[in-house]
This record gives C-alpha cells, structure tokens and sequence, in this order.
C-alpha cells in the first residue's frame, strides 16, 4: 500500500496518546518496539467491562458470566489473529513471566546431558528462561552464533548444533534491535526431525508480521499486546497436545484443564478486554468475510505503510558517514533501525533527540545482551534505536532526519 492510499489521519485519530505536546511541542513517538501507544478502541473496551461490573469467574450471576464471556470471546479474536485454535490460548502477566513459567513445566522433559538451543540474536526473554531450565536440570545450552556483518543468524551448521540430543529449541521471530526476520522453517524443521519442542518469541513479529502458528508448526509461541497496540498483557499459545500434557505450579483447587491451566491467580481481565480492541484496530484497516481475512489484509496494509516509511529512514542512515547501522542489507525486515554514532555516548544521542525535538527515541541494549556483546556496543552504551508503527507519518520521518543532522552538524568536534 502506498503511503498515500494508507488512511493515516484516521489512524493517527484512533491513538489519543499522538495528541500530547511537551512544552507546546509535539510528542512524536519512535518507541514502538518498546511498546506501543494504546489505540483507543482498547482504552474503550477496557472502561466498558470495568464500567459495567468485574467479577471473578465460574460464578452464577451475571457480572462473573460476563467475564467468563469475555475470555472466550478475547481467546476467538487472538487465534484469529495468530491462526491458532482459542484453547490453545494462555493470557498472563507478560510474555517473560510466562517464558519462566513454562520452563518449569518443562523440567521434567529435560534430563542430564540432554541439550537446549538458544540463539546470540534473542531479546533475553527467549534466551534466559530456558538457560536457567538447562542449569536445573543438567542440561547443556549451545548457541546458534550471530553473523556480525549480516546481523542475521548461521544456519549452515545447524543440522550440528540441533541433534538428536536437543530437547528445546527457541528462537525469535524478528529482531526488536536489528529488525531481522529470521527464516523459522530450518528451526522448526530439524526441531521435528529430532523430536525437540521449537518454541517462538514473536513479541517483536506480532506488530508487523502475518503470523499463522498452524502453519509454522511451532510448539509454543509468545508475545504481548503492550506491542501491538494494546495494554499489557502476555499470551502464550501453546500446542494442544504438548498443552494437554504440560504440568504447571498451581494452586489445587484451581482449573486443569487447557486453556486455564496455566493462568495462574485471578487474570487481568480488563487488560484482556483491551486485547480485544487491539484486535479489532487492526481488522478496521483490512478486508474479508471473516475476522481472520480481515486481520490478515489489515496487518498486510500496515507492512506495506511502515516498509514504505522504514526505507526513509534507511536510505538516510546509510547515507551518514558518522553512523552505524546495525541492520541486514537485504531480506525481510521490520522498521526497526539500530545505530551508534562515532564518538558518542547513544544516550547522549537520545537525550538530545527528547530536549531539542520532542522525540521518544530509545537507547541501550534492549535486553538483547549478547549480541551487544558479539557486536561490542557497550563501549557507546549501546545503540540508539528508532521504531516505526502505523500511526508514524512520512513527517515525523523528516523531522528525524532533520534532528539527527542537526546533532551531528553540532556535535562533530565533542568526543565522548
């Protein structure tokens, strides 16, 4: 979709957080893949469940029937939006607490001398849960290495590093630094072919990308609304069969069966509300019979909107000799841009953006430690990193442009 066919305004109408002003100045938001701003049909179906009564559930009047309803009906509109089965479908704190959680189910899958695969390009909340796995259980934990001038991972060597030893395998789906989208189906693939669970942090795919788990084959996915547009709130979707079979820590007179046996303690149902209206603000902007076809078309028209954007941005980065981009040249990607500037502190570079432009530009490591690592960012405090979602505008793209010269014009003489 063209930038000019995409609605825009009207998308810009549907997050009120776009209407602040610091100071008379404009708030433009490049935080997105830190979590995005809520749309407002999210902020409305959470008043309207707290308006009209909470309740706890399995009770005989109405409020609690209510809530129950509104867990069925969030779990039918997240498989619509994954393309996965609704009591496949865990709601939770968020997508680490869920991660932990998980990993100590599986403990009793995991046995001395058995291996788990974790990748250097991971956010730590796919790497860490299922290393402290292997640490309790005797596990060994190896690594599918970062090529440090693709920023994409080495599958080469992958039929060596999954083995008929591996019982795990997790990976993300995007990267929330570089923006790499990783080709899941070698993973997944000789996951099967050796019998190991291949479990998928999609936190950063779920904003930008089609995601359909049957198809994928994966055994768990996870990823949080906060991102996409929603409140905070973890899902976790875990295969029916590996779902059936999975112990969870739980409190005995608590539910055992799927989808609520691993919700643990009363849920937030009005977060899980505001799911819903997450989900429908991406429906509005697709088409179809179904909910399914419109939320495919939806996220369609806000990949083709945001890659439109993201080459700006690109194009403009790469044209600065002063800057380092840590992004793939080629291949499928999210507008997601990791840089650091020569002879500067990156949060000297984003306090600069905030003060002089209004800008919400983030820096640090964003829990993708080993690759900060692999790539020796920490000197600069890691990077600066700039995110787009659908309600940025080719505008907002100019002023970045515009503001980071203008640091670089004035800066050129400091040194760190």
């Amino acid at each position: 979709m063209l930038a000019s066919m995409f609605p825009i305004e009207q998308v810009r109408e549907r997050f009120p957080a776009l209407r602040r002003k610091d100071d008379g100045k404009q708030v433009i938001y490049f935080d997105g893949p830190g979590g995005t701003q809520m749309v407002d049909f999210a902020m409305e179906s959470m008043y309207r469940y707290i308006r009209n009564g909470m309740a706890n559930l399995h009770g005989t009047f109405n409020t609690s029937a209510d809530t129950d309803a509104l867990l069925d009906e969030a779990r039918e509109a997240v498989a619509d939006l994954l393309g996965c089965q609704a009591n496949e479908v865990a709601f939770g704190a968020n997508m680490t607490t869920h991660a932990f959680a998980i990993a100590r189910s599986l403990a009793g899958f995991i046995n001395e001398g058995d291996e788990i695969v974790v990748t250097e390009l991971d956010h730590r909340a796919n790497v860490d849960p299922w290393i402290t796995l292997a640490r309790d259980r005797g596990a060994t934990v190896k690594y599918i290495k970062l090529n440090p001038e693709t920023f994409t991972l080495k599958l080469d060597d992958l039929e060596e590093i999954i083995t008929e030893k591996t019982k795990l395998v997790a990976a993300g789906m995007s990267s929330n630094v570089t923006g790499t989208v990783t080709d899941l189906e070698p993973f997944i693939k000789r996951a099967r072919e050796v019998g190991a669970l291949a479990i998928l942090d999609a936190v950063h795919g779920v904003p930008h990308l089609s995601i359909d788990v049957q198809e994928l084959g994966c055994d768990i996915l996870l990823c949080s609304a906060y991102k996409f547009f929603g409140p905070h709130v973890g899902i976790a979707v875990v295969r029916e069969s590996l779902f059936e079979k999975l112990p969870v820590y739980k409190l005995k007179p608590a539910p055992v069966e799927i989808p609520y046996k691993l919700e643990t303690g009363t849920q937030n149902h009005e977060g899980i509300a505001g799911i819903m209206g997450a989900i429908h603000f991406i429906e509005e902007l697709g088409y179809g019979e179904t909910r399914r076809e419109r939320l495919l078309s939806g996220m369609h028209a806000i990949d083709e909107y945001e890659n439109e954007l993201a080459a700006e941005v690109e194009s403009f980065l790469r044209s600065l000799p002063e800057v380092t981009l840590y992004r793939a040249a080629s291949g499928r990607r999210t507008p997601t841009f990791a840089f650091t500037i020569e002879g500067h502190h990156s949060r000297e570079v984003t306090a600069w953006l905030a003060e002089k432009y209004n800008m919400c530009v983030a820096d640090g490591d964003f829990y993708a430690s080993t690759m900060a690592e692999v790539l020796d960012v920490y000197p600069t405090g890691g990077w600066v990193r700039i995110g787009l979602a659908p309600y940025n505008t080719i505008e907002e793209i100019e002023q970045f442009k515009e503001a980071l010269a203008a640091f670089i014009e004035q800066h050129q003489q400091k040194v760190v």
